[in-house]
């Protein structure tokens, strides 16, 4: 008998491994059922579907030029049987907002200055400059906080 992809066919499961099972199919050939191939819901374990010898319809994915051939018990079902999902069972996702005058993270810098890039601005001592941060606003907002942020930095060190 050819096993022609798409076919519907009977097979007994002769072996059931953590990954799938393997059906004994007619001609002396078998196949394997992937875990994901056994049913229309999520599967951890496949003996909670099937026991070895338990007649199974298979339906017939592919078979490779090696002769290995793919099967489905979840396909081989008749479609109404099958359960779709529910496309409106979860909420619809909602953005994260920092609250106005903040990071990234939601820290605002000293002066009330909102940083751009890194929520932490680092002064360089060497460079005598403050590295990592950007005032988002220029003018003299943003120099008062890089002031500040320097003045931080030197106290702490």
């Amino acid at each position: 008998m050819e096993l022609a992809v798409g076919t519907i066919i009977s097979g007994k499961v002769t072996a059931i491994t953590k990954f799938g099972a393997f059906v004994s199919l007619p001609g002396g050939k078998s196949g394997l059922v992937h875990i994901s191939e056994v049913a229309a819901a999520f599967v951890s374990d496949v003996h909670d579907y099937l026991t070895e010898g338990q007649e199974v319809t298979v339906k017939i994915l592919s078979v490779s030029p090696e002769g290995k051939i793919n099967l489905s018990i979840k396909q081989a079902q008749p479609q109404q049987e099958r359960p779709q999902p529910a496309r409106s069972a979860r909420p619809p996702q909602r953005r994260a907002v920092s609250p106005p005058g903040t990071g990234r993270s939601g820290h605002a810098a000293p002066g009330g200055a909102v940083l751009r890039g890194q929520a932490e601005a680092v002064h360089d001592p060497v460079r005598q400059q403050t590295v990592g941060a950007e005032p988002l606003y220029g003018g003299e907002a943003g120099k008062r906080a890089q002031e500040k942020i320097i003045e931080n930095r030197q106290a702490e060190a």
